[in-house]
């Protein structure tokens, strides 16, 4: 199983993965965390990205997801990670960590840090 980021995500409904990407993506089951879903309604309110969260299409792919909890263990974890960003990617990072499962993301600071489990 792969924790997908919020751009990962994006660019896996809309099939803009690197082969890279796609490779990984093809041979194991998807999860996000919880953040991930308020980041896509978020972007798509600022108008950043067009995607329809009440479509059969996203609820399907959705369906197919495991979607990690924003818990006190996940959110004691972002407070000692080593970098610093914004509160959901920390939040995502986390969720890797407690839940034991890598993360595919672009994020350069993310991919520098020695705690996240990566992709």
């Amino acid at each position: 199983m792969l924790n997908l980021d919020t751009h990962i995500l994006i660019d896996a409904l809309a099939g803009s993965l690197s082969k890279r990407e796609q490779s990984l993506l093809s041979g194991q089951p998807w999860s996000i965390s919880a953040v991930v879903l308020w980041e896509l309604a978020k972007l798509v309110q600022l108008g950043r990205i067009e995607l329809d969260l009440n479509s059969v299409a996203f609820a399907h792919a959705l369906s197919r997801m495991r979607v990690w909890p924003l818990d006190l263990p996940v959110a004691r974890q972002s407070t000692h990670l080593d970098f610093k960003s914004d509160p959901a990617d920390e939040l995502i990072a986390a969720t890797s960590i407690i839940h034991r499962v890598p993360l595919l993301t672009r994020d350069k600071r993310i991919l520098k840090s020695k705690l996240v489990p990566l992709a």
